[in-house]
C-alpha cells in the first residue's frame, strides 16, 4: 500500500486587506488526511481491476488473475504479471471473435468509458471520509 504521510503546517499569520488572520489546523488533520488518501488510492485501484476485467483478452483466466495478483491494492500501481501480458497489451487487436469487448489495450479503453465514473466514487469516498 501507497503510504501518504500529510504533513500539517504550523500556524501562520495572514495579512489580509482589512487586518490580520491566523491560519491553524486540527491537530488530527494531518492523519486523518492520510488515511483518507489512502482508501481512496485502494478504492482506485480496486475500480480499475474490476471496470478492466471485462476488457482483456479470456482464455484460460490467467491473464486477468495475475492481475489481481500483481497489484497490491493501494499502491497506485496496477499490474498484469504474466510473461505475456505485454504482448497481449500492445500487440494484439482490440476485440477478439469470440467477444467484441475483449482485446489490447484494455486500461486505455477502460479509461475511455469509466474515468467519470471511478472520479466520482473516489470524490464521493473522501467527502465521507471527511476531506473536502
Amino acid at each position: 500500500m501507497a503510504t501518504f504521510n500529510v504533513q500539517t503546517p504550523h500556524a501562520k499569520r495572514i495579512m489580509l486587506p482589512n487586518g490580520e488572520a491566523l491560519l491553524t489546523f486540527r491537530q488530527d488533520f494531518g492523519a486523518r488526511m492520510s488515511d483518507s488518501f489512502s482508501n481512496v488510492q485502494s478504492f482506485v485501484d480496486n475500480e480499475v481491476l474490476r471496470y478492466s476485467q471485462p476488457l482483456i483478452p479470456f482464455r484460460t483466466g490467467t491473464l486477468v488473475r495475475s492481475g489481481k495478483v500483481g497489484t497490491v491494492l493501494g499502491s497506485g500501481l496496477v499490474q498484469y504479471t504474466v510473461p505475456y501480458a505485454r504482448f497481449q497489451y500492445y500487440r494484439t487487436a482490440q476485440t477478439r471473435s469470440y467477444d467484441t469487448n475483449r482485446g489490447g489495450k484494455w486500461f486505455e479503453r477502460m479509461k475511455t468509458a469509466h474515468k467519470k465514473d471511478i472520479l466520482s466514487g473516489a470524490r464521493k469516498l473522501m467527502r465521507q471520509r471527511g476531506g473536502r
